[in-house]
């Protein structure tokens, strides 16, 4: 296929085109079999105070909104297809920050709605794409740190290029317009803007310099000819979800990296390189243009990409360092909660089709105001797998436990959850913890390629097809993030009840009035309120039809109820979400808007929002 297909195609498209996935995988398997034994139609999969019912025994569009109204501080709003943001009544919403607006005053003015952002400022302004954010103070500053997953190359390059680089600088626009944005937000006529010459504005991209810790820094596997000690990584690259450590930093994570590397020089892709879906020829074409990309010229730069990385926002003199010791796979994000003995505990998704879902256990303990050396270097990693009975273990990954290397284990991690017999997922997005009591949500965004044509449905077999996706969630044993047990349910499995009425029409929290498909990023409010963004098929018709515009609903853990808070325009995923220090403010990502949106003219412009309420109150 041409490069100029590849940047239309996905990159779940991308992913299927470099390694297709089998048809069925384990989860669903799973998730088939629990159903089963309790009666699909009318029964529960639930554990504690929540609820997640499932089957056709459906609530009437009215009922539903009038008792997700009654557990909610807002009312939920209907469905859109237009190219604007809702919110509901009583709330309003502006632009905070868009691709191509300036962080320094040198760039004022570089962005056109005809030809973008100039190379020479391309490193100046925001980024494109935004995806996952976290907000920050320090010493009486507010500082958001925002990933910029990716970049659309027919609206960043000059219309002659067609979409694909022609020239060096034309890679270097590219490198540039992703990555990570550190600026300043400040109280501004009413609401929030951007610091422009902040001293903590501060672009991150595929060119700056990094370090490295944990098993694999300076192993052979990631050694390069311009890096022979293996120590000295260049760029954080497809930045999609992100984390905050306990003790005040930002962690990006790399997701889709496998498709910034091509061959120039064909050869046969090696398993480890066939797993991870790298070889071809690459997304952005960067290695005809730049080495570093070229595996058949530097077979282990790919190795050292697809990590989690911790960047300083209120340094901005400090070098990020990719950490190791959590794994190397398609990260979408790193959530950080703590062990009742004092360790660390990162939980992470692998998003791709028949992928894993991974923890991270320190070896050593942490408490405010205490060194944080080694937290994130010195530790297990380990991998999940969810039993029938809805009981779920956490498989270490040691040389023991696999026959691999330390090293292999961290830099070839899916190799090391198939070699323990990890459970298969459907794509795992956001994973997000509850502040209030020990229990953790995962969203599997939906498997388009679990089975073609879909086979009758029968109580083992609910949904051959998933294209909706659903959420799951875990109780650690005993209420402690470090135990190695755990009991899961379904808290959701999104559907279309205006269309089917059987199990795709969803789980019986799912009604006409707040459905949905494709779960995505997620987030817990200081309340204990699970907010879920979406990142589905937005074409409103067929198996789709009624579901409109990608959104932004806020679910109740205690009563499975879900409503609808907000929708993106037409073409757009909604995706990051963070608030303001008073929680009067919700910061959420618009990326890849369909339109002119939001300037209404020109191209169109990803975007950080701004939401509150008319009335000043907490949202958050």
């Amino acid at each position: 296929m041409t490069s100029s297909s590849h940047t239309d195609l996905s990159w779940d498209e991308f992913d299927e085109l470099r390694d297709p996935r089998p048809a069925e995988n384990e989860f669903d398997r799973v998730v088939e079999r629990a159903i089963s034994r309790r009666g699909f139609l009318g029964s529960v999969l639930a554990f504690g105070s929540g609820a997640a019912v499932f089957g056709s025994g459906l609530l009437s569009t009215t009922t539903a909104a009038r008792a997700q109204a009654a557990g909610f501080a807002f009312t939920p709003i209907g469905i859109f297809t237009d190219h604007d943001i809702h919110v509901p009544e009583g709330y309003q919403w502006k632009p905070l920050v868009r691709w191509g607006d300036a962080l320094f005053s040198e760039a004022e003015g570089a962005y056109s709605p005809e030809t973008g952002v100039p190379v020479a400022m391309s490193d100046k302004v925001f980024g494109e794409n935004t995806d996952g954010m976290e907000t920050f103070e320090h010493d009486g500053h507010v500082l958001l740190t925002i990933n910029s997953e990716y970049v659309n190359p027919k609206i960043n390059l000059p219309a002659a290029s067609e979409g694909k680089p022609q020239t060096a600088d034309e890679v270097m626009l590219l490198k540039n317009m992703q990555g990570v944005t550190v600026l300043e937000i400040a109280p501004q006529d009413g609401t929030w803007g951007v610091v422009v010459d902040s001293a903590y504005n501060r672009r991150i991209t595929h060119e700056t310099q990094m370090t490295m810790d944990g098993p694999a820094a300076g192993s052979d596997l990631v050694k390069t000819n311009a890096d022979p000690e293996g120590m000295s990584p260049k760029g954080t690259m497809n930045n999609c979800g992100s984390g905050r450590t306990l003790w005040g930093t930002y962690l990006t994570c790399e997701e889709n990296f496998n498709g910034y590397f091509g061959m120039v020089t064909e050869r046969e892709q090696t398993p480890a390189e066939k797993r991870y879906g790298i070889g071809g020829e690459s997304n952005y074409l960067y290695e005809k243009f730049d080495p570093r990309y070229d595996i058949s010229a530097e077979p282990n730069e790919p190795h050292r990409h697809g990590w989690v990385t911790e960047i300083d926002p209120a340094d901005p003199e400090s070098t990020p360092v990719k950490h190791t010791a959590l794994g190397r796979f398609k990260h979408e994000n790193a959530e950080m909660v703590q062990a009742a003995d004092g360790r660390i505990v990162v939980y992470m998704g692998d998003d791709e089709r028949g992928e894993f879902i991974y923890r991270y256990v320190s070896n050593g303990t942490w408490a405010e105001g205490e060194p944080t050396d080694g937290l994130l270097s010195d530790g297990t990693l380990y991998v999940a797998k969810f039993n029938d009975d809805q009981s779920g273990e956490w498989l270490a990954l040691t040389p023991e436990t696999t026959g691999m290397s330390a090293e292999e284990i961290l830099v070839f991690s899916r190799m090391a959850g198939s070699e323990v017999g990890a459970t298969t997922m459907d794509r795992p997005e956001w994973i997000a913890a509850n502040p209030l009591r020990a229990e953790v949500y995962c969203a599997l965004t939906n498997n388009s390629k679990r089975g073609g044509d879909a086979m009758p449905v029968n109580a083992a077999n609910p949904r051959e097809t998933n294209e909706y996706g659903q959420i799951v969630r875990w109780q650690p044993e005993g209420g402690d993030h470090g135990a190695d047990s755990f009991a899961w349910d379904l808290y959701v499995m999104a559907g279309n009840p205006a269309v089917h009425s059987d199990a795709y029409a969803g789980s019986q929290n799912v009604t006409e009035g707040n459905m949905f498909n494709s779960p995505d990023g997620m987030a817990f409010s200081s309340d204990g309120m699970l907010w879920i963004q979406t990142d589905g098929d937005d074409s409103n018709e067929g198996d789709f039809a009624g579901q409109g515009n990608n959104q932004m609903l806020v679910g109740n853990p205690e009563t499975g109820e879900i409503a609808r808070f907000l929708t993106a325009p037409n073409g757009a995923e909604v995706t990051g979400l963070t608030w303001s220090p008073d929680r009067k403010v919700a910061f959420v990502g618009i990326q890849h808007p369909g339109g002119s949106w939001p300037d209404g003219a020109g191209k169109p412009r990803s975007a950080v929002i701004q939401v509150w309420r008319e009335d000043g109150a907490t949202i958050g």
